[in-house]
C-alpha cells in the first residue's frame, strides 16, 4: 500500500474531521511519513488548534506546513523545502457558499466563480508542476473530488469546479506519464466535515445518498474508507492506473432513481 519511510504530502488540512487528516493518519499507520499543509497559520489556529478531538500531544506530533495553493511561489517553496516525495494528496476545494452555492444557479459573482475554479481545479496543476521534480523515480498524485456527472440541488458551481478538477487529472496524467507519475482522483460520497457544513442543502445531499447507495453510506465514519482508496492509489499496487476517477460512494453513482424497499438492507424502514 504505502512505501515505508517515504514522504507523502497531504494538502488541505483544516481540522481532525477533514478528509485530509484521515488520509494522513492512514498513511502513517502503514509506515509513511506525512507532511500536512494548511492554507495559513490563521486557519490552522481557528480550526485545527482549537479542536478538542485530539490531545495537545497528538497535535504537536504532526508536521504541518503552510501553503496557499493560489500562490505559485508558496507551492514552489514548499516542495523545494520538503525535497523527495513519493506522493501528494490534493484535498482542496472552495466555493463561496453565498454566491456559488444555494437555491439559485445563476449569479453575478463572476470573480467568486473564478476564485473557486482556481482553488478547486487549477491548483492541482500548480501542485503537480512543483511536486514532480521531487519525484525523480516516479510517484503518485491523488485529488479528492465529488460526483460531477450529475447536477445536485444547491451544489451548483462547486459541481462545475469538480468537473474541471477531473479534467485536470486527465490532462496531468497524460503529461506526466513519461515521468512515471500517476495522477488520479477519488470521488467520495458526502462526508461530514467543516467544509461540508458550509454547503447549503448538505442534509438533502446525505438523504439522496441514503436513498441511492446500495451499500449503506456513513457520512462520518466512511472517511476511513475514502482514505484507504487514496492510499491504494498512492502505493505501488496501482502503478498502472492513471487518469482515473475511482468512486468510493457506496455505489450511489451507478444507481438510476432510488432503491426500492426490497433492495435496501433495512428493508426501507
Amino acid at each position: 500500500m504505502i512505501e515505508t519511510g517515504a514522504t507523502y504530502v497531504v494538502m488541505g488540512l483544516l481540522d481532525p474531521d477533514s478528509i485530509a487528516y484521515s488520509v494522513g493518519r492512514d498513511i502513517m499507520k502503514y509506515g509513511g511519513k506525512v507532511i500536512y499543509t494548511a492554507q495559513n497559520e490563521r486557519l490552522k489556529s481557528i480550526f485545527f488548534d482549537r479542536s478538542k478531538k485530539l490531545s495537545d500531544e497528538e497535535k504537536q506530533s504532526l508536521v504541518i506546513d503552510y501553503c496557499d495553493v493560489t500562490k505559485d511561489e508558496e507551492v514552489k517553496a514548499l516542495f523545494e523545502k520538503i525535497g523527495p516525495v513519493a506522493g501528494v494528496v490534493h484535498s482542496i476545494g472552495y466555493a463561496n457558499p453565498k454566491t456559488a452555492l444555494g437555491e439559485e444557479f445563476h449569479t453575478d459573482a463572476i470573480e467568486d466563480l473564478k476564485n473557486s475554479y482556481n482553488i478547486s481545479a487549477v491548483s492541482l496543476a500548480t501542485v503537480a508542476r512543483y511536486a514532480y521534480p521531487q519525484m525523480k523515480d516516479g510517484g503518485s498524485i491523488v485529488a479528492l473530488t465529488f460526483e460531477s456527472t450529475r447536477a445536485f440541488a444547491y451544489y451548483n458551481w462547486m459541481g462545475v469546479a469538480k468537473a474541471a478538477l477531473e479534467a485536470v487529472v486527465r490532462g496531468l496524467a497524460r503529461r506526466h506519464g513519461k515521468d512515471l507519475i500517476r495522477v488520479n482522483a477519488v470521488s467520495a460520497g458526502p462526508l461530514t466535515t467543516k467544509a461540508a457544513s458550509s454547503i447549503p442543502g448538505f442534509d438533502e445531499l446525505s438523504d439522496t445518498w441514503n436513498k441511492q447507495s446500495p451499500i449503506p453510506w456513513d457520512t462520518i465514519n466512511d472517511k476511513d474508507e475514502v482514505a484507504h482508496a487514496v492510499n491504494f492509489l498512492l502505493g505501488p499496487y496501482s502503478k498502472k492506473i492513471t487518469g482515473q476517477v475511482i468512486y468510493v460512494d457506496g455505489g450511489a453513482s451507478v444507481i438510476g432513481g432510488e432503491l426500492l424497499p426490497h433492495e435496501r438492507r433495512d428493508g426501507g424502514a
